[in-house]
């Protein structure tokens, strides 16, 4: 029940009404016993400095931001996490005094994710697909955590070249190895985490495949697709097909959120229970997709 004493957080995006973080931070917040609600917050591109300075002037205990506002939004912001500095991209925004600090929960849900799943970064050899805003936070993860090596596949090799010489600096040696896309078959021999972060093969385009050659796969061990509608995505399946592992991405976003929920309600604690739950509902909303 929304009262005079509820504290409000939403979601910042264009186009918002598809957002499925409304129902994950609503129960998180019943979940927690808060009084807490959440609510999307349809937000034009010129209109982003306006909405931060409103959402502080009206008390918003804080917000999540999403595309295409992740970049735009650091301008306006009092803070910035360390992290989200590196990465260059901010999705939540947590109230402190002045204004809004800017974190990226988006690195950190998956790097939750992945350590749920038992997938270990430090030591190991990566491709990473894609070299736009999801995989420079994967980039980040990989880097942070002791990726040994990490190939690079994009189909502009320029944006891989400027992705991979800036983790490489964050780094402090060469890790990322930049290459177009074609070149997939000059990875070396062995087996890899892959992760793969660009939206080929989101519903309704569930055939589509960035590499649709089965021997790539066969170099896979454990993958992690960030798309999560479809469940299982023609990646994730040639994975399988090949012997490997395969995640969706629906995992990160609960974790993401998870993190976001505990950054803005820093007394609560989302468990294990509740987590299943949220997962629970959230596959029922996207029907089986």
């Amino acid at each position: 029940m929304i009262k005079g004493t509820t504290r409000i957080c939403g979601i910042m995006a264009n186009p918002v009404e598809h957002s499925m973080s409304p129902v994950m931070q609503n129960f998180y917040g019943e979940a927690a016993g808060k009084d807490f609600a959440y609510v999307p917050l349809k937000v034009e591109e010129d209109q982003v400095e306006a909405a931060v300075r409103g959402a502080y002037a009206m008390n918003f205990l804080g917000m999540n931001v999403t595309v295409p506002h992740k970049q735009n939004v650091m301008k306006y912001l009092k803070e910035i996490d360390p992290a989200a500095e590196a990465i260059g991209a901010v999705n939540t925004l947590v109230r402190i005094d002045g204004g809004f600090k800017g974190y990226n929960a988006d690195a950190a849900g998956l790097y939750r994710s992945m350590k749920e799943r038992g997938i270990t970064i430090e030591g190991t050899s990566c491709v990473l697909l894609g070299a736009g805003g999801a995989a420079k936070a994967a980039a980040y993860v990989l880097m942070k955590h002791g990726a040994e090596r990490v190939y690079i596949l994009n189909r502009n090799a320029a944006r891989a070249e400027e992705l991979a010489d800036y983790m490489n600096g964050l780094a402090g040696k060469a890790v990322f190895v930049p290459m177009q896309l074609s070149e997939y078959d000059r990875i070396p021999e062995g087996r890899y985490l892959a992760i793969q972060t660009t939206s080929v093969g989101m519903h309704p385009h569930d055939e589509d495949v960035l590499i649709d050659n089965p021997a790539f796969y066969q170099k896979i061990a454990v993958a992690m697709d960030v798309v999560y509608t479809p469940m299982e995505t023609r990646f994730m399946k040639m994975v399988k097909e090949a012997g490997g592992q395969a995640y969706n991405g629906l995992d990160m976003l609960i974790y993401q959120g998870v993190i976001a929920f505990e950054l803005w309600n820093p007394d609560a604690v989302i468990d294990e229970k509740t987590i299943e739950e949220a997962r629970c509902r959230m596959i029922a909303q996207l029907g089986g997709k």
